[in-house]
C-alpha cells in the first residue's frame, strides 16, 4: 500500500476540520470539525504504523487512546454547549463571545477611579449588557 493516498486523505480531512472550526459560527458544528480533525490524526497514525510494520503496533495503540480522548472530549464539550443554549438560548460561537465582554463591564464596581463621578461609556456598556441579558432570559 503507498503512504500517499492515506496521507492525502488525511490532509483533506484535517483541512476540512480546519476551515469548519475557523469559519462555523455554531458551536456543534465546531466540535464536529474537531473530530474530523482528530479522525484525520488517527488515520495518519495507523498508516504510518502500517508502513513502517512497528510490531508493537504504537500507532494504533495511540489511536485507540486518541478515540477514547475524542469520546470524553465530545461529551463533555455537548454538556457545555447545551447548558449555554438553555442559559443563553443560542450556540453562535461569536454571540457569546460578545455577551462575555459586556459581562466583564458590568462587574467592575463604580467609584475605583480617581474621580468619584461615573464615567458615561462605562454606564452605557452596563445599560446594553443588561438589556441584552433581558432579552435572553425567558
Amino acid at each position: 500500500m503507498h503512504l500517499a493516498y492515506p496521507a492525502v486523505l488525511a490532509a483533506l480531512l484535517f483541512c476540512t476540520g480546519l476551515y469548519g472550526v475557523l469559519a462555523r459560527r455554531n458551536a456543534i458544528l465546531v466540535l464536529m470539525s474537531v473530530e474530523l480533525m482528530l479522525n484525520a490524526v488517527n488515520l495518519n497514525l495507523v498508516a504510518f504504523d502500517v508502513w513502517l510494520r512497528d510490531r508493537l503496533h504504537s500507532g494504533q495503540a495511540l489511536t485507540l487512546f486518541t478515540i477514547a480522548i475524542a469520546a470524553a472530549e465530545i461529551g463533555i464539550g455537548l454538556a457545555i454547549v447545551l447548558a449555554v443554549y438553555r442559559n443563553r438560548g443560542s450556540s453562535d460561537v461569536d454571540r457569546l463571545r460578545d455577551t462575555a465582554e459586556t459581562d466583564e463591564a458590568e462587574t467592575v464596581p463604580a467609584g475605583d477611579d480617581e474621580d468619584d463621578a461615573p464615567d458615561p461609556e462605562d454606564q452605557a456598556t452596563a445599560a446594553a449588557g443588561k438589556a441584552k441579558k433581558a432579552e435572553a432570559t425567558p
